[in-house]
């Protein structure tokens, strides 16, 4: 009997079965297996196998060469990959249409051509005319910059065969689809198939390869998630459509660490570095508002003041009130806001509760918690923090106030945006600092040192 050339796919997590299945065994869930038809001569794909297979070696025998990088010619995203691109390396790059994703990689492509070039730019989704246009207004023709419009994957590895470039980008991996898969380019085995593909390109011919790839509404990457387990590092590059500031977040990267983050604006002339982000996200911090606090968070080795603001309000309804935290995470303030009712008797039952980060940006570390409880408590109190203070601890759920990380760092960006005090927990390790230091142990203490020289606003 000969074989079946339809199989059904799991949109969730890739997993596929000869046959359709209510629920996917894989990941458990319901109504994610969509059908997939497979041409007979698949199985004689030349791309079939591991590059670079051979016999087993032990792990004592193998040659450790060291990693030798090469710069993209911007500094933020060199910071974020880990020092810059490793050959051979296959990226992800993924963000919201138009945050900015191909301007960005244009620039690169254009920098790593004129500096040792030749590098090859993919589109699927564009002409070369608007290629051409682009470049044109970023001003980045250079005759090392070889651009290609095609979405077959075996005409680009034919290509990417005989250029050799330095730099391959593919925009997008959505679009890209393998000619032996009869299905619609975006599904998730094209997608699964096109990743594989320029992975095995990128590690038998020392090719360093960036896909850009789709999000969905939800902000995940669309597809399936083993296009994220396949490629060396995935970056998200985040930022609003109404603010000029972008953000690059390492979420995986096999090369470095996934701590540090990029700072960039948008402008006519393309996406330039941000040298001084603390200075851009405090540039319109409000003078004598209350439900506004600065907070030195950590990203990776490097440090930001960010302002944390809130709004607390009664709620014009007799049900539940409204929460609404907008770039910290939601479980962490719903824990201060639990605390501020247990510890300090704040009636927040019947008051709406807002939280956000100023500029857009997003908070991840616990150090903030101290932040977010003396904003939401200076909104409820109606006290204005004074603007030469800041806070930085992280909240235990009995209301104590415990230590953060390179306290030192933090305190040093304070000094240097003008900050003269600082409320920073017990536990701190010892630092040598010019700003006036109060050490707290509970939350109690905290809003006591925060608020003994405030005023109440207006």
């Amino acid at each position: 009997m000969a074989k079946s050339n339809v199989r059904f796919v799991c949109q969730n997590c890739g997993a596929d079965y000869p046959k359709w299945m209510g629920k996917c065994s894989g990941c458990g869930q319901w109504n994610t297996l969509v059908e997939e038809r497979v041409k007979p001569d698949r199985a004689k794909a030349n791309w079939a196998g591991t590059p670079g297979a051979g016999a087993p070696v032990p792990i004592t025998d193998v040659a450790a060469n060291a990693e030798e990088r090469f710069t993209t010619g911007i500094a933020e995203l060199d910071r974020v990959l880990g020092g810059g691109v490793v050959p051979g390396s296959l990226g992800l790059l993924g963000g919201e249409p138009g945050v900015g994703k191909s301007t960005l990689l244009m620039q690169v492509a254009a920098n790593t051509a004129l500096n040792g070039g030749p590098v090859l730019y993919v589109s699927g989704e564009e002409s070369l005319s608007q290629l051409k246009l682009r470049a044109q207004r970023l001003q980045l023709l250079t005759e090392q910059l070889i651009v290609l419009a095609e979405s077959d994957v075996g005409v680009i590895g034919g290509h990417l065969e005989s250029l050799k470039p330095k730099l391959a980008i593919v925009d997008s991996v959505q679009t890209m689809y393998v000619p032996d898969l009869d299905s619609a380019p975006g599904s998730v085995g094209q997608v699964r198939e096109a990743a594989a593909f320029f992975l095995r390109l990128a590690k038998s011919m020392g090719i360093s390869i960036i896909l850009v790839g789709h999000v969905t509404k939800g902000g995940a990457l669309a597809g399936p998630k083993v296009l994220e387990h396949a490629v060396d590092y995935v970056l998200y590059f985040e930022g609003g459509h109404d603010q000029s500031v972008r953000i690059i977040r390492g979420v995986k990267n096999r090369f470095g660490s996934t701590n540090e983050v990029g700072v960039f604006a948008m402008t006519g002339q393309g996406l330039i570095q941000v040298d001084n982000p603390s200075g851009v996200f405090l540039a319109e911090r409000p003078v004598n508002s209350s439900g506004s606090v600065v907070v030195p968070c950590l990203e990776g080795t490097r440090p930001f003041l960010v302002e944390i603001q809130s709004l607390v309000a009664p709620t014009p309804f007799s049900g539940t009130p409204r929460r609404q935290a907008t770039g910290v995470d939601y479980q962490r303030f719903s824990i201060i806001l639990a605390v501020l009712e247990k510890r300090q008797g704040y009636s927040l039952q019947t008051q709406d509760v807002f939280v956000n980060v100023a500029g857009g940006f997003r908070l991840t570390e616990p150090g903030v918690d101290l932040g977010i409880a003396c904003a939401i408590a200076s909104s409820y109190r109606n006290m204005i923090i004074p603007n030469d203070l800041a806070v930085a601890g992280e909240v235990g759920l009995s209301g104590e106030i415990r230590a953060v990380s390179h306290l030192d760092l933090r305190l040093k960006e304070l000094s240097k945006l003008g900050f003269t005090r600082a409320v920073i927990p017990d536990g701190s390790e010892p630092v040598k600092s010019d700003l006036k230091v109060v050490k707290v142990k509970t939350v109690s203490d905290a809003l006591q040192a925060v608020f003994s020289e405030s005023v109440r606003g207006g």
